[in-house]
C-alpha cells in the first residue's frame, strides 16, 4: 500500500515539471533579440495584461514559437506583427495603431481629464459667489 501511495505522489508532484515546457531560443543572438523586442509589443490573447514576454500560458508559449519560427524564415517585423494581428486580432498589440475603432481609447483619457476640469472649474467659480 505504501508502495503504491508513494508512486501515485510521485507521479502526481513529477507531472508539474512535465507540463512546463521551456521555449526554445533562436541560435543567432541578434534573431532572437528581435524576438524578444516583438514579445514586449506583443499582449497574450489569454492574459490581455502581460507582455509575450512575461506570460506564461500555452497561447503565449505558441505565440513566441510563431514569431521565432517566422523571424528564422526571413520575415520582417511587419509581416509578423500583421500575421499575429490577423489571427488573434488588434487586441493583442500593446500599443494600437490609431484608427477609427481605436480613437476613444487614444481620446477617451484626454477627454475624461477635459471633463473632470471642466467640472472642478465650474465648481471653484460657483463657490466663491456664495
Amino acid at each position: 500500500m505504501r508502495i503504491l501511495l508513494s508512486a501515485s505522489m510521485f507521479c502526481f508532484f513529477c507531472a508539474a515539471a512535465w507540463a512546463f515546457t521551456p521555449d526554445v531560443p533562436l541560435a543567432d543572438g541578434a534573431q532572437e533579440s528581435r524576438a524578444r523586442e516583438l514579445f514586449q509589443q506583443l499582449r497574450c490573447a489569454v492574459c490581455q495584461s502581460e507582455s509575450l514576454n512575461e506570460s506564461q500560458a500555452e497561447v503565449a508559449r505558441d505565440m513566441r514559437r510563431a514569431v521565432r519560427e517566422r523571424i528564422a524564415a526571413g520575415q520582417t517585423d511587419g509581416e509578423i506583427l500583421a500575421y499575429l494581428q490577423s489571427r488573434y486580432g488588434e487586441s493583442i498589440l500593446m500599443r494600437p495603431p490609431f484608427t477609427r475603432s481605436t480613437a476613444l481609447l487614444w481620446g477617451g483619457p484626454l477627454l475624461v481629464c477635459l471633463l473632470g476640469g471642466g467640472i472642478a472649474l465650474a465648481y471653484f467659480r460657483n463657490s466663491r459667489h456664495v
